[in-house]
């Protein structure tokens, strides 16, 4: 034979090798995983991985950019409905949406805080004026933490600070140490950027507030000049010149400012001011009803176009209008004493004392929803669906105080000798006098009011027509300043 056959037989069919068992139980294994996962789909607890998602992710830029938006068509901030009704975005919550997204961009903390600041003007009540300036403090302080180097974040913290110091519910000694710091962040700023615009017009309002008047102005119109295009620079200017009683030089500063910020209503509510300062009555109206309108559009509930309309048309001795604007105001913030209180003046200069009282009253005291009369004057009309109770004002500032002389003078003027009112008036009167005993025209009227009561009560006659007598209507403590003699 050629050769011969070794080993193992030779055979004619494929080697089946062994079944092994391993393998068997990877492969079990992935069938139920398999099973596994398609019912997970099929109940919704997985989703396929290029389904789309429910809600698209959005960039922070993106909030950024609606929130820009938002400030420029004026929506600064407007509060939510209750439920179940859609919620009302605004400047302010969509810079908060960003934040939730990118919670370490200090420019964006800034320019909350900054918006934060400037929506406090249309509040009107020092206590919630006070916490939204608290929340801009709180936004800027994250900001300076973030990125102390930064020359615009130091700027808007000056800002901040100062409108923070401008509000009554501070005591002295606080607002001058918090206007000192608002002065050394505005030059931390101008130095880290000296072609920081917002730098030389913040330092410039807070030497206005610390009665620097002549380099307030001149630190203004600097910052005008560096950046003639920025809002910021032009409503500082505005300021200045209105604190210096240069009112048509102030209008037109703050005119530039709304062709460059068209819907901020602020700005407006400034212009009507100088136009009233100036008795030029039609023009005040004009620009008080141009913001008032653009609070309609937006749909923003802001009283305090309304309140100024109420105010021109009391100095012109139109009292019924007055008031039907006054109480437009109240619908739209139904719990704020200050409205209640300026409704409450309005109806005295229209001689009707009896109508004034309990709105003083809830001014000053407060007062249940039973109790409240022009609320429920109101659901009557149809502007409010219910009646609400308020809390009174607390003896704050020197318009405060108009509120109570004003409510002890009508408690003092109705009291009769079967109807005493006197005790109540000299208690709330004696609360004025113990703060603003320097004050001549506060003084005068309670020495009147006591009169009457003295009379009273010593048995004497006094005529009931008599008039009452009624202070002047005091301008509103807003972020506007006092004007000193030029």
């Amino acid at each position: 034979m050629a050769g011969e056959l070794i080993g193992k037989k030779p055979h004619f069919r494929q080697t089946r090798s062994a079944i092994n068992p391993y393998r068997i139980m990877v492969l079990v294994g992935l069938i139920v995983a398999a099973i596994w996962l398609l019912q997970s789909v099929q109940r919704g607890v997985i989703r396929p991985v290029f389904e789309p998602t429910p809600t698209p992710t959005r960039s922070a830029a993106s909030y950024i950019e609606e929130a820009e938006a938002y400030f420029q068509a004026g929506k600064l901030y407007d509060p939510d409905p209750a439920p179940p009704a859609p919620p009302h975005y605004d400047a302010i919550d969509t810079y908060q949406r960003a934040l939730q997204i990118d919670p370490n961009n200090a420019e964006v903390w800034a320019q909350l805080a900054r918006i934060q600041a400037y929506s406090s003007t249309v509040i009107s009540n020092d206590k919630d004026r006070m916490q939204r300036l608290n929340e801009a403090r709180q936004s800027i302080d994250k900001a300076l933490q973030l990125a102390p180097e930064n020359s615009l974040v130091r700027a808007i913290r000056a800002f901040v600070l100062d409108w923070y110091a401008s509000n009554p519910l501070v005591g002295e000694s606080e607002r001058q140490d918090l206007l000192a710091q608002a002065q050394s962040e505005a030059l931390q700023a101008y130095q880290l950027n000296q072609n920081n615009a917002l730098a030389l017009a913040f330092y410039a309002e807070v030497l206005l507030d610390q009665q620097n008047w002549s380099q307030a102005e001149q630190y203004a119109a600097q910052a005008v000049k560096l950046d003639p295009l920025s809002m910021d620079a032009h409503r500082v200017y505005g300021t200045v010149l209105e604190s210096t009683a240069q009112y048509n030089s102030a209008i037109k500063e703050y005119l530039k400012a709304s062709e460059i910020n068209p819907n901020l209503t602020f700005l407006y509510v400034y212009i009507g001011r100088n136009y009233l300062r100036l008795k030029l009555y039609d023009r005040a109206l004009e620009f008080f009803a141009r913001a008032a309108n653009i609070n309609m559009q937006l749909g923003v509930r802001d009283p305090l176009p309304n309140l100024e309309i109420a105010r021109t048309y009391t100095q012109q001795g139109e009292f019924f209008i007055a008031a039907r604007n006054a109480e437009r105001a109240l619908s739209y913030d139904p719990t704020n004493a200050s409205t209640y209180g300026q409704l409450g003046i309005i109806m005295l200069r229209a001689r009707n004392y009896e109508g004034a009282l309990p709105v003083l009253k809830c001014a000053v005291k407060g007062c249940t929803a039973e109790e409240n009369e022009m609320a429920q004057n109101l659901v009557a009309e149809g502007l409010l669906e219910n009646s609400v109770a308020v809390e009174g004002l607390p003896l704050t500032n020197l318009t405060v105080a108009y509120d109570y002389v004003e409510y002890g003078t009508v408690l003092a003027f109705l009291s009769r000798p079967n109807q005493n009112y006197c005790p109540e008036a000299r208690q709330v009167l004696n609360q004025v006098k113990a703060q603003y005993a320097s004050d001549p025209i506060i003084m005068g009227i309670i020495a009147d009011s006591e009169g009457i009561c003295n009379r009273l009560e010593s048995g004497q006659m006094f005529s009931i027509t008599s008039t009452p007598l009624v202070s002047p209507l005091p301008t509103p403590l807003l972020k506007t300043t006092t004007t000193p003699t030029p």
